[in-house]
């Protein structure tokens, strides 16, 4: 450890100044922003990527990118990872890394609840590879126990999972996969590195759309996938340079300046989101309510040692949800209706368990029941955002009453 990481230490003062310095030919504060897609170096180069060595120079922006790299850096040290590679989205690092990974006759084990692009992807693209997929309520360790086999590469979970913040233990579910000689993957885009750092849990990697709470400001999209160097090897040379998904640099300095107040932001959501809460679970027309926060919550004992800060994600759950899907679209005032979360602004959503289990989830039997059972007929999925908790709940309450 050098000096200069001796002295960054505390997560505030790395968020602000991991992977940045000043500019060494103008001395500017702030990063600059690298659009080139191209470089001059000054000695010839392979043509292919594959022959790129790790202090190879830059030579094109879809294999490296200066403005790219110090998200990755920061990013890195925040979830106290070794390697951080990013993408376009959310889903070009998820695609990377289970493309990356897993191959015809690997079985990937999968968690029954997630984000639906993923549960999709999962569900109708790998199959098609030869990949065997075997969905498993992950928040019961016996099941995944019992899921788990000597032909699994991969296990995937997501915690809390979208939408019903239903929570799986990352640590045990690590301690399963590696006795069964797979790997661990964790979704950790609802809790973000400060509720969680799934690696010092024991998970191979972690996946983020930074999209949502990293960039935090709805107005970047990008992904990302951590690990040990080595295992980010083929993630980036199959994931990242084969396919393509390759984030603006105009995007990751936004995603970076975002970054930049993660801590303070994610201490903010948690509070709106404890005040929201609560006022509901009070509230006549709320049949329940979710969120890892709330000693109601089934999972409160795991939140409490899984998780350094609750997020700012609630969801509800109330009769005659579609009807008021419509009423909320039209009458809310501070929240918007809309899809995405962990932005600065509060946002709402209706999803209808019918819709949700039929075309992405596709369970049945007992994981439906497990579903049902949290969700009932469906849930609002709100991202309480930053606006006074005052203003979100008379807002809420004029919609409900």
């Amino acid at each position: 450890m050098t000096r200069d990481q001796q002295l960054i230490r505390g997560v505030r003062t790395r968020a602000v100044h991991a992977g940045e310095a000043p500019d060494a030919s103008t001395g500017a504060s702030a990063p600059n922003i690298v659009m080139s897609s191209t470089f001059v170096v000054d000695e010839p180069h392979g043509f292919s990527a594959v022959d790129r060595d790790s202090d190879s120079p830059y030579v094109y922006s879809r294999w490296g990118n200066p403005s790219v790299r110090q998200l990755e850096e920061k990013l890195a040290s925040l979830e106290e990872a070794e390697r951080c590679i990013c993408f376009a989205s959310g889903m070009a690092a998820t695609t990377a890394l289970l493309f990356s990974l897993l191959e015809p006759g690997d079985q990937l084990v999968i968690s029954d609840t997630n984000y639906p692009g993923t549960a999709e992807l999962a569900r109708t693209s790998l199959p098609r590879l030869g990949v065997e997929v075997v969905t498993v309520d992950s928040s019961q360790l016996t099941k995944v126990e019992a899921a788990v086999s000597s032909k699994t590469r991969l296990v995937w979970i997501e915690t809390p999972a979208n939408p019903i913040l239903r929570l799986s233990d990352v640590s045990a579910i690590a301690d399963i996969a590696h006795r069964a000689g797979a790997e661990l993957a964790v979704d950790s885009t609802f809790a973000s590195p400060i509720a969680t750092r799934p690696l010092t849990l024991g998970a191979d990697y972690v996946v983020h759309s930074l999209t949502k709470y990293i960039g935090g400001h709805g107005d970047a999209m990008g992904g990302a996938v951590l690990g040990t160097t080595k295992a980010m090897e083929p993630v980036e040379s199959e994931g990242l340079i084969h396919l393509g998904g390759t984030i603006s640099p105009f995007n990751a300095w936004l995603i970076q300046r975002g970054l930049a107040t993660l801590p303070i932001r994610m201490e903010a959501h948690e509070k709106n989101a404890m005040v929201v809460a609560s006022f509901l679970e009070q509230h006549p027309s709320v049949d329940a309510v979710l969120y890892p926060g709330l000693p109601s919550h089934p999972q409160h004992e795991l939140a409490r040692t899984q998780m350094e800060n609750y997020s700012g994600m609630v969801s509800i759950r109330i009769q005659r949800g579609e009807t008021m899907a419509a009423k909320m679209a039209k009458e809310l005032k501070v929240f918007h209706y809309a899809v995405s979360l962990g932005h600065h602004r509060s946002l709402v959503y209706w999803i209808g368990t019918d819709d949700l289990v039929n075309s992405s989830y596709q369970i049945e039997g007992s994981q439906l029941d497990a579903y049902r059972a949290m969700a009932g007929d469906g849930v609002f999925r709100m991202s309480i955002g930053l606006e006074d908790p005052e203003d979100l709940c008379a807002d809420l309450d004029q919609v409900l009453s």
